[in-house]
C-alpha cells in the first residue's frame, strides 16, 4: 500500500516523525513523503528532519513566501502532478496548514482517498485561515483521524459521517514522549542561552493576525517587554514576525530575541519554562505535554479542553498592557488539573493499524 504523505510546516513534522517512524515499521506500507516547501529555511524544515529522523522528502516543491491563496494555488498544481505519477492507494495530510489543504484538494479531485490526522478542531471563527483549512479538509477527508471527544463531536455536528471518524489520541504527545530523553541528552539550548530551570517565561508568535499589523505586533511586543520587566522572557522568533518586526521598526531591549530552534531544543525550552505564551495551536498542547501554564494570545482556541481543565487560558491582546501583564504573571503559579486529554501516546500506532485494515492489499 503505497501513501503519499504531504508535508510543509513545522507542526506537521514533527507529527510525522512518529507517524512516518511506524509506517517504516509495516511491510505492507510505502510512504512518499511530499514536502510542499512551505516552511523553507534550515531552522524551520531541514532542521526537523534531521533531527528526528524523518527520511528526506521524495520531492520537494519549493512552494512558500506567497499569499495564502496564491501559495494554495501553486501547492495544488504542483501535487496534482505527484499524484497523478505515482497513483497513491491513499493521501495522509496532518493540521490545518495551506500544504494540508491544497493536498487534500489534490486528492480529491484525483479520486484518491484522503486521510486527515487531527480532523475536528474548531476555533468557529472563519477569520482564521487554519480554521478555512481544516473544515475544508475534514470534508473532503474518507478517514478522519480525531484526537479529542471535542473533536469527535464537532464533526458529528457537522454532518460528517461516524463511520469515518477514529479517535486515536494526539500524535504530537506520542512525538513528545519520544523525543523527551533525547532532547534532555542533546539540547545544550538552556546552557547555551545562559538560563535556569524555571526562571523564564517562553514566548511564540507568528500568526498574521498578530505579526502582519503594526498595531497587533507593536502591541504583543510593549507586552512582551513589560513582562521582562519582572522576569525574563525568551522568544524565538519566527520569520514572519522578524521580517514584520524589522519592517515596522520594532526593536525589543528587554526581551531575549533567539533565532527559531529546533523540535529538541524546543521541548528543553518548554519544559524548563515557568509560563509560555504562545499563538501556536500546537505549542499549547506541548505546554500541557510538559504541564507548563500557557496563555493563549488569541480570541480563541481549538484546543478548549486545555481551556476547561485549567492548563490555559485565551486572554487577546489590548491595549490594557499593564492589566495583561499583571494577569499573565499571575498565571506562572497556576496549575492545571491533572488529566489525560489525549490519548496514551500510542495515536500512530493506531493510526498504522486503521489504514492497514481499510486500505491494505
Amino acid at each position: 500500500m503505497q501513501i503519499a504523505t504531504i508535508l510543509g510546516a513545522r507542526p506537521q513534522f514533527i507529527k510525522a516523525a512518529a507517524v512516518s517512524r511506524v509506517f517504516a515499521q509495516q511491510p505492507s506500507i510505502e510512504e512518499v513523503l511530499i514536502h510542499t516547501g512551505q516552511h523553507f529555511d534550515r531552522n524551520m524544515s531541514e532542521v526537523f528532519f534531521h533531527e528526528l529522523g524523518i527520511q528526506d522528502p521524495h520531492y520537494h516543491l519549493g512552494i512558500n513566501g506567497l499569499s495564502h491563496g496564491a501559495m494554495t494555488g501553486r501547492m495544488l498544481e504542483e501535487i496534482e502532478k505527484v499524484l497523478m505519477q505515482l497513483k497513491p492507494k491513499l493521501v495522509l495530510v496532518y493540521g490545518d496548514t495551506d500544504s494540508t489543504l491544497a493536498g487534500a484538494l489534490a486528492a480529491a479531485k484525483l479520486n484518491i482517498p484522503i486521510a486527515h490526522v487531527e480532523a475536528g478542531l474548531r476555533a468557529f471563527s472563519q477569520s482564521i485561515p487554519e480554521e478555512v483549512n481544516r473544515v475544508l479538509t475534514d470534508h473532503v477527508a474518507e478517514i478522519l483521524f480525531t484526537p479529542t471527544d471535542h473533536a469527535d463531536q464537532n464533526l458529528i455536528r457537522e454532518g460528517i459521517d461516524q463511520s469515518k471518524i477514529f479517535q486515536v489520541g494526539d500524535v504530537m504527545y506520542d512525538a513528545t514522549l519520544l523525543f523527551s530523553a533525547l532532547a534532555a541528552s542533546k539540547s545544550h539550548v538552556l546552557k547555551d542561552c545562559t538560563l535556569e530551570p524555571q526562571s523564564y517565561f517562553l514566548a511564540t508568535i507568528h500568526r498574521p493576525q498578530n505579526t502582519d499589523t503594526p498595531g497587533s505586533l507593536r502591541l504583543i511586543c510593549t507586552l512582551l517587554e513589560s513582562i521582562a520587566k519582572e522576569v525574563s522572557v525568551v522568544w524565538p522568533v519566527h520569520p514572519r514576525a522578524k521580517k514584520q518586526m524589522m519592517k515596522f521598526g520594532i526593536r525589543m531591549d528587554r526581551v531575549r530575541c533567539i533565532d527559531p530552534v529546533g523540535y529538541l531544543d524546543m521541548i528543553e525550552l518548554e519544559r524548563n519554562a515557568s509560563l509560555i505564551l504562545t499563538d501556536s495551536g500546537g505549542v499549547q498542547k506541548e505546554a500541557y505535554f510538559h504541564r507548563v501554564p500557557c496563555v493563549t494570545l488569541r480570541p480563541e482556541t481549538e484546543w478548549v479542553e486545555l481551556v476547561e481543565q485549567g492548563w490555559n487560558i485565551v486572554l487577546p491582546p489590548s491595549a490594557d498592557i499593564q492589566f495583561m501583564a499583571e494577569s499573565i504573571l499571575q498565571r506562572a503559579y497556576i496549575k492545571g488539573n491533572e488529566v489525560q486529554l489525549y490519548g496514551s501516546g500510542k495515536a500512530a500506532e493506531r493510526i498504522a493499524e486503521l489504514l492497514t485494515m481499510k486500505y491494505g492489499d
